[in-house]
């Protein structure tokens, strides 16, 4: 009898070792369904947008950059502010002491903004997609300076090979335009400035709200809240006003479809970005957004026809490669440290 019943209890605990591990595999299954999820989500938002804000500007030849990006502003706030209306998410209130501690951090942003839009207006997507790696270069300067951080020397190999290629396909670019290359290369100072004060802001930030944190919900309704009246002020500066008053574009019901497409796109951005930090990690995220430049810089070439030599194909795609090596080495750094 004690023999059957061993037989029984070691029948039972081996059925329950079969569930456990059969209940482990679908969790690891679903983590990893999860994870590629939220990784396609990004790369589809961020390629989309950049894509889609190419085709207003350069397509429909839209000559109020800061409007466009007024608007999608608008829209991210409309729905940001209904999802915590409904209870789908919550933010921080917007108080004074919290406006007063951001808003040197919005004022950057908006002009990183805006200078994105400018430079696309004159440069192709894959050109923008390579320049943008300078912003690596001077971001990791002022981690050196600002916070006393020191690179290795794959880091800074890397950064050099990002230097050679902007350079070089600069030089053999076919379409070069020196107002679009000059309004890139303030993008990339004022990239890297949002990057290094977003860190510093951050804590202090957290401080004077009254969870004592601040995520990604309450950021994108704070940085988009207080960049409304910045970005009406700089459509006055820049008499984006008789523009909007003459344009026809306007009045096509298609284009209003498309800029509003393009504002609930940058909003995707955000939550995806925050969704797939989430399922993975940050070395992970770095990684597959300097992998996901590589379709995005082909797309931009084919769908806008541009015109481009072996040179400058071979430098384009040098510079996207340098900033998949940059990522592998700050992996490589972070994993050291």
């Amino acid at each position: 009898m004690k023999a059957v019943k061993r037989i029984d209890n070691d029948v039972e605990n081996g059925k329950l070792e079969i569930k456990e591990k059969s209940i482990r595999n679908k969790m690891l299954v679903t983590v990893h369904n999860k994870a590629l999820l939220s990784g396609i989500a990004y790369c589809i938002s961020s390629c989309s947008m950049i894509l889609v804000n190419k085709y207003v500007l350069s397509s429909y030849n839209f000559n109020a950059g800061i409007s466009l990006m007024l608007y999608q502003n608008f829209v991210s706030v409309v729905v940001v502010s209904m999802l915590s209306f409904f209870g789908v998410i919550s933010t921080e209130p917007l108080t004074l002491r919290l406006i007063k501690v951001w808003l040197p951090v919005n004022v950057i942003f908006v002009g990183m903004l805006v200078t994105s839009m400018f430079s696309l207006k004159y440069l192709n997507v894959a050109m923008v997609t390579v320049l943008k790696n300078v912003t690596n270069v001077i971001t990791a300067v002022g981690e050196m300076y600002i916070f006393n951080k020191h690179h290795d020397s794959r880091v800074w190999t890397a950064l050099l090979l990002m230097i050679v290629s902007a350079v070089s396909g600069g030089i053999t670019d076919l379409s070069f335009h020196a107002t679009g290359y000059a309004w890139q290369i303030i993008n990339c100072f004022l990239t890297a400035s949002y990057s290094l004060t977003l860190r510093r802001i951050m804590d202090t930030a957290k401080q004077v709200t009254k969870s004592g944190n601040l995520d990604e919900f309450s950021m994108v309704l704070l940085n988009n809240t207080l960049s409304l009246p910045l970005g009406l002020l700089l459509v006055l500066v820049f008499n984006e006003v008789d523009y909007l008053s003459t344009t026809p574009l306007l009045q096509l019901p298609t284009f209003w479809i498309v800029i509003t497409l393009s504002g609930f796109l940058g909003l995707a951005i955000s939550f995806t970005s925050m969704w797939f930090l989430h399922q993975t990690s940050a070395t992970t995220y770095s990684l597959v957004g300097s992998l996901n430049k590589i379709p995005l810089s082909v797309a931009g070439i084919f769908l806008f026809n541009v015109p481009t030599s072996l040179d400058n194909t071979a430098s384009i795609f040098f510079g996207l490669l340098a900033g998949v090596f940059f990522a592998r080495a700050k992996m490589q750094e972070k994993s050291q440290s």
